[in-house]
């Protein structure tokens, strides 16, 4: 098995959402030395932070998995940090990848990586052909400059680095904050309490006609550390579902779910957002 169980695998947002579950399921196969930085230990932004995390830690492989991100609202808000944020943790850890002779490096990127009209299903040769959507833009042309790391590196250092791109994700441990979440956990939310408020109404972004597609969030796990441990190829590789659904249908389901029986009102003057998303 690669890598061996008791090889030092470090995760970055091992204590997340997506993280969490990667641990438990590392564990469960019996791998041991399983390293969890956290923040407020080490920066993942600032080089020295890094090289002082690589020289306590000594990883032999790294799942970089940790992120700043969020939903439309989110990205719109804060582009200049989402960009720098993901650029700076990406770049910092797989330099001292190369400089500490690591095994194998898996970033895990973003379908906000893909052009905005990209053709659905997204396949990966069509990922540089455009630029993302302009409100994830910053968060996803960030993600993919690691892509273009990652493939320099393995060409010039030997670096074996392989490229991830999950769909949006959904399950336990998720983002509720609604500033801040993706869509299925802020519809949740706002369903459940305008239900015990007894409302009539809740507003929806946009105008509902944007498709998703969702993958679980424990399937996500099992498809990373699949890669970590069989794939091999330089080449960006898709982690979906392939099943896409409209966020007017997605927001009729979780209403009736969540048993809010009230009138759901479309705001259109908020963004939509990419208008198709469905990976191959």
């Amino acid at each position: 098995m690669f890598p061996n169980t008791i090889d030092r695998i470090l995760i970055t947002g091992g204590a997340g959402f997506l993280g969490s579950f990667v641990v438990e399921k590392l564990r469960s196969q019996g791998y041991t030395n399983l390293i969890i930085p956290r923040r407020k230990d080490f920066d993942l932004t600032l080089e020295a932070d890094v090289d002082r995390l690589y020289t306590q830690a000594q990883p032999d492989v790294i799942l970089h998995l940790a992120a700043e991100v969020g939903g439309i609202g989110a990205n719109r808000d804060n582009p200049g940090r989402f960009f720098f944020a993901n650029m700076a943790m990406g770049l910092h850890l797989i330099e001292a990848a190369r400089k500490h002779g690591l095994k194998k490096f898996v970033q895990v990127g973003t379908i906000c990586a893909y052009p905005n009209f990209t053709p659905v299903p997204f396949r990966e040769e069509e990922l540089w052909n455009g630029y993302p959507e302009e409100t994830n833009a910053p968060y996803g042309v960030a993600k993919k400059a690691l892509l273009v790391m990652l493939q320099s590196y393995r060409q010039q250092y030997g670096l074996n680095g392989v490229y991830l791109l999950p769909v949006n994700l959904y399950g336990p441990r998720d983002n509720f904050n609604l500033r801040t979440s993706h869509v299925i956990p802020a519809l949740i939310r706002k369903c459940v309490e305008a239900r015990d408020r007894g409302d009539k109404e809740i507003i929806a972004w946009g105008t509902g006609s944007a498709s998703r597609e969702f993958l679980y969030v424990e399937d996500c796990a099992d498809g990373i550390i699949a890669a970590m441990q069989k794939y091999e190829s330089p080449q960006p590789i898709n982690l979906g579902s392939g099943r896409e659904i409209t966020i007017w249908a997605l927001t009729e389901l979780v209403a009736r779910l969540c048993r809010f029986e009230g009138k759901i009102i479309w705001d259109p003057t908020k963004p939509d957002g990419q208008p198709r998303r469905c990976l191959d």
